[in-house]
Parts: C-alpha cells; sequence; structure tokens
C-alpha cells in the first residue's frame, strides 16, 4: 500500500498519522521522486483500512500495490539501490568482482589467491569458510579457523571478504568480521536465518535458489530488508532444469527481469552457473551484456587439487584474461550515447 499525502498537509499531521501507523508494527518507508510525500507500507495491512486512511485530512489518495514484495520492489523504491561494504560498491554503474576460491584450505593458499585476483582487479575477496556439501563425506570448511584466515587475507590484501552463513549459531561473528555475508543457494529460504542476518546491519549477498522462481527470491529478499538494517545484493547463480550438459542452467534472463522488477543490485555468478571453467569466461561476458552489476567468479590457483569445486575454477592466469575482457565490454555498453 502507497500513501500520497496532500501537498498542503502538514509535517507535524502526517508523522502523526504514520506514528500511528507503526504502532500497529507496519513498516513505512518514504518513496522519493514526486513532488508531494509518498510513503510505502508494508507488513500485516489487515488491521488498517483504506477508509480509515482517507478520512484523514493530509491523505489525498491510497494505492494498493500487487506485489508481494514490498521493500524489495521498485514501487516503494524507484531509484537504484547501491550497496556499499567497506568503501567499495555494488551497483551504481560500476561493475564489482568478487573474486576467490571455493573454499578456504590454507592460509598459504588464500593469500596467493588474494594477491592474484586484487592484482587483477578484484574488488572483494570470496572463500568457503563453512561449505553446504551434498555428500557428508566431502570437505565441509575449516569453519571459524577459515574465516580467521580469510581476515588474515583481508589485512594483508584490503580486500573485503565475502563469506557464507549456514547456521543462526554464528551471527555474531560474522556480523563483526565479514564484509559481507552470503546466503548460499541451500538456504535461500530458511528464513530465520534471513531474519537475523537482516539484523546484523551488514550487506547480504542473496543466492537464488536452484528450484526457486524469480518471485520467491525477491521474497526471501524482503525477509532480510524487513529486519531494517541490512542491504542486499541478488545473485543468480543457476537453476535447475532438465539439461544435463552443464551443472546448472544459468538463467540470464533474470538478470533484466530482477532490475525491472527490484531496486535491488544484481550480479552473477558463471562458475556455479555452469559447473565446468571453461565455460566461466563466455557466461560471465553475457551477464555483463545482459546488465549484470557484479559477478561472482571461482578462482584457484591449483584447481586439479582444490578440496571443492576444482572442475569450476579458473586459475589466476585465466581470471586476469576474463577481468580485461569484461571490464572492456562493461565500458563500452555504458559509453555516453
Amino acid at each position: 500500500m502507497i500513501l500520497i499525502f496532500k501537498p498542503d498537509a502538514g509535517s507535524a499531521h502526517a508523522a502523526k498519522l504514520l506514528s500511528d501507523i507503526r504502532e500497529k508494527g507496519i513498516l513505512t518507508q518514504e518513496i522519493r521522486g514526486g513532488e508531494a510525500l509518498m510513503v510505502g507500507l508494508a507488513g500485516d495491512l489487515s488491521g488498517l483500512s483504506e477508509d480509515s486512511l482517507m478520512r484523514s485530512a493530509v491523505v489525498d489518495r491510497v494505492i494498493r500495490v500487487s506485489e508481494p514484495y514490498k521493500l524489495a520492489g521498485r514501487k516503494f523504491h524507484p531509484e537504484d539501490t547501491c550497496v556499499k561494504a567497506a568503501g567499495r560498491a555494488v551497483g551504481g554503474g560500476s561493475l564489482a568482482v568478487i573474486a576467490g576460491p571455493c573454499s578456504v584450505e590454507t592460509e598459504e593458499q588464500i593469500l596467493s589467491i588474494a594477491r592474484d585476483v586484487k592484482l587483477a582487479g578484484a574488488s572483494f575477496l570470496r572463500g568457503g569458510a563453512f561449505k553446504p556439501r551434498s555428500s557428508p563425506y566431502s570437505f565441509q570448511g575449516l569453519g571459524l579457523d577459515g574465516l580467521e584466515l580469510l581476515k588474515i587475507a583481508r589485512e594483508k590484501t584490503g580486500l573485503p571478504i565475502v563469506t557464507e552463513i549456514m547456521s543462526q549459531e554464528y551471527a555474531e561473528a560474522f556480523g563483526r568480521d565479514v564484509d559481507i555475508i552470503q546466503i548460499g543457494a541451500r538456504n535461500m529460504q530458511n528464513f530465520p536465518l534471513l531474519r537475523d542476518v537482516g539484523m546484523l546491519g551488514k550487506p547480504v549477498l542473496l543466492k537464488r535458489g536452484p528450484s526457486c522462481t524469480i518471485d520467491e527470491m525477491l521474497m526471501a529478499a524482503e525477509y532480510i530488508l524487513m529486519a531494517g538494517k541490512s542491504q542486499v545484493i541478488l545473485c543468480e547463480r543457476g537453476i535447475r532444469t532438465f539439461e544435463t550438459a552443464t551443472r546448472n542452467t544459468l538463467d540470464l534472463s533474470a538478470i533484466p527481469v530482477l532490475k525491472a522488477k527490484s531496486h535491488l543490485p544484481v550480479i552473477a555468478d558463471p562458475s556455479h552457473g555452469t559447473g565446468y571453467w571453461n565455460l566461466v569466461e563466455p557466461m560471465a561476458m553475457a551477464a555483463v551484456a545482459a546488465g549484470a552489476d557484479g559477478l561472482m567468479i571461482e578462482v584457484h590457483n591449483q584447481p586439479e587439487k582444490a578440496l571443492c569445486d576444482g572442475q569450476q575454477s579458473i586459475t589466476p592466469a585465466l581470471f586476469s584474461r576474463v577481468m580485461g575482457k569484461v571490464n572492456r565490454l562493461h565500458a563500452v555498453l555504458n559509453e555516453p550515447a
């Protein structure tokens, strides 16, 4: 629901009405762009009737919003959001690249990769400390020890770190130590975790679930945004289809669809999206051409010895080549008309 106030509505009267609405547990968000004050309402509106709002002397119109995602949608927030993390931006016209290994293995490994991806122009360092694996016998990550190694890499290279949280029990550590907290595809609809992470006040990278629709992804983002403190980055990382030639099907059409529906920045993960290292470069370029605000790419200095997802990881040398190509493409696509 959107309230449009009368042009001559006094600020004190408008503030009083909005205060009464918030007391009902309803979230309010000012919408910029119009001459009159417009405020979006989100939450349980069953106790708030359109008739009662129209009886207010300061309300001009009430508009019903059909989309269930209010805070993530463009109707409440027409302007693009630029998410800032450790002084670096995702969105806002730049191309942010998050790069690093699927999992943190040793201090030597993560430091070597961090230095290489920084030299090639990466904006952020990714690395899994906790790893959700399909098999209980596969490497599960180093846990908090892996997070400590990421912190060392950040200290020595200056790259902000991105890593996945899997359990609410680690929320305090992630809120304190991680620059962008990742919600992995398997946890996209873990709603208690989404709420807890949303309360940390840190940027959150939300990956699309392999069997989830775009609207379901935006509703997951809504859970994070409703906590009121965090900003969200959306990540298309491939969905499950009938095709077996690739690990997943990278849904490139999701990028412009998400950007039309939502103000949140959208990035793509061509590594998980395809599952094969030789497909990362063409799919990275295709994602940039489709309008992605950034990329998430798995890089390993010895992919053949990686403890996790070596088949989809590219070498630092190939990553440097990919960075050159995507940056040139992004520059061409964003030249002034």
